[in-house]
């Protein structure tokens, strides 16, 4: 079960492997251990451009997933893409008051279930069965790895994630 990383982002600096052993994880609970799955970290400029493109949303936003299997054509290992925008999740992990490998780690969550299904904007029904799902699947993962490495800046100062 190839899983492909790609960080476009230069802070924070991502422990690949760890976030690539979790996908995997995310993978064998979801039953699609062999399939293949790729992620992209990237910037807000590059998810407000995706979201206008695929969502008709002139806004950025925390992640997006593009299914291979719903697009048709021939059956591919490739289950999809998971891009999160890493400037996005930081804001969001400072104003929920968690870390930023929490909010790395519960968008992938969220991103993976997706691909495999799951649309919290079918209706209520869905939105409850997609959360029950999250929940357990964040059970699962915690204890968390580190996914992120704290870097100092020019002034020897470390960064507020």
């Amino acid at each position: 079960m190839p899983v492909y990383l790609r960080s476009r982002v230069p802070r924070p600096k991502i422990h690949h492997d760890r976030v690539v052993r979790i996908a995997k994880r995310l993978l064998a609970m979801s039953r699609e251990s062999g399939s293949e799955l790729s992620i992209e970290l990237i910037d807000d400029r590059r998810m407000r451009r995706l979201n206008r493109i695929y969502r008709k949303k002139d806004r950025t936003t925390d992640v997006l997933s593009f299914p291979m299997r719903e697009a048709g054509g021939p059956r591919t290992k490739l289950l999809g893409d998971v891009v999160i925008s890493v400037p996005r999740a930081r804001r969001q992990a400072r104003q929920a008051g968690r870390s930023m490998d929490e909010e790395l780690a519960m968008l992938l969550i969220h991103g993976v279930l997706h691909l495999c299904g799951y649309d919290h904007e079918r209706g209520e029904r869905e939105a409850r069965r997609m959360q029950r799902r999250e929940r357990a699947m964040w059970r699962a993962l915690t204890p968390l790895p580190k996914l992120t490495v704290r870097t100092r800046d020019a002034s020897g100062l470390t960064p507020q994630e």
